[in-house]
């Protein structure tokens, strides 16, 4: 497997970046994460998603460090500051979940509570019901677990249709575009800094193929099987999707509906949010997950 590696001086100066890089071996391949609080701390295990980088979680690192806990936010693999596998059938989906699963025994993590956003509940949700010991709880933000047994919506087929066809990836722009608020120019210019050349896309480019469409998708079956776990979850699961995200609408409540321990839970709405709400309205998401592990 050819892999590429973004030069570290890429992510010098970024703004309001300046956590100090950790990284672990996940078959062969050097996986970035960030970990910061106490060791003692609950850990918080943050998954970001397509096509951001842990970047996307500075602003609640710091809110949830003052709580007390101890967060991790990995670099999905073609992500961030993790190698990049140059070819794009390099990356499927039980690849990203096998490369998170590396970080999450790899740093022994238990009672965790996992944080997760677009492809971060994807690859998240999977690891929770295949470790189910090793989590605490979840909260699941603008996010799901598809099957392939229900029509994606026009939404998604129109983001994936961009994404195969326009010529250069433009990753900031795209991450703008999922927010509700302005971004300065100097942030999404850190959205594209692990990006260098457009040969270090392959794994952007890829993922929007890996989402299961149809019900013999290679992915399909184990995503069901998770689905039988997750249906049995009485551990506490909270929703906390934002009021402007064509992707994910709606599916806060199919998982309300669908896992036991999201019953009877103060499930959020976050406005004035889009799809990246990390971005949007990180402090306050930040304070709905302090709150949420203090009071379960």
């Amino acid at each position: 497997m050819e892999t590429l590696r973004t030069p570290d001086d890429c992510f010098a100066a970024l703004p309001g970046y300046s956590f100090a890089p950790h990284y672990l071996d996940a078959g062969g391949l050097r996986v970035h994460y960030l970990d910061e609080g106490p060791r003692a701390g609950t850990p918080l295990l943050l998954l970001h998603g397509e096509p951001s980088w842990s970047y996307l979680y500075r602003k609640m690192i710091p809110i949830l460090v003052s709580a007390g806990h101890r967060v991790v936010a990995p670099d999905l693999v073609g992500f961030g500051r993790s190698d990049k596998p140059s070819a794009r059938a390099d990356y499927t989906y039980q690849r990203h979940v096998d490369w998170m699963r590396a970080v999450l025994t790899g740093l022994d993590l238990r009672g965790v509570t996992l944080v997760c956003q677009d492809w971060g509940g994807l690859i998240g949700l999977r690891l929770v019901a295949e470790h189910p010991e090793r989590f605490a709880r979840v909260v699941a933000a603008n996010t799901f677990l598809p099957t392939g047994d229900r029509d994606p919506g026009p939404a998604f087929l129109a983001w994936r249709k961009f994404s195969q066809e326009v010529p250069e990836f433009p990753v900031g722009r795209i991450v703008r575009g999922g927010c509700v608020t302005e971004l300065a120019p100097e942030v999404i210019a850190a959205y594209d800094a692990p990006f260098p050349e457009e040969r270090y896309k392959a794994g952007a480019r890829q993922f929007p193929l890996l989402v299961p469409t149809s019900r013999d998708d290679p992915a399909a079956e184990p995503n069901r099987a998770a689905w039988r776990v997750l249906e049995a979850w009485e551990k506490p699961f909270l929703t906390a999707f934002s009021d402007s995200d064509p992707i994910t609408a709606g599916a806060d409540g199919a998982l309300q509906e669908r896992i036991p321990g999201a019953r009877g839970l103060p499930h959020t709405t976050i406005t004035g949010a889009g799809h990246f709400l990390q971005e949007d309205r990180g402090e306050e998401l930040a304070r709905v997950v302090v709150d949420f592990v203090a009071s379960t």
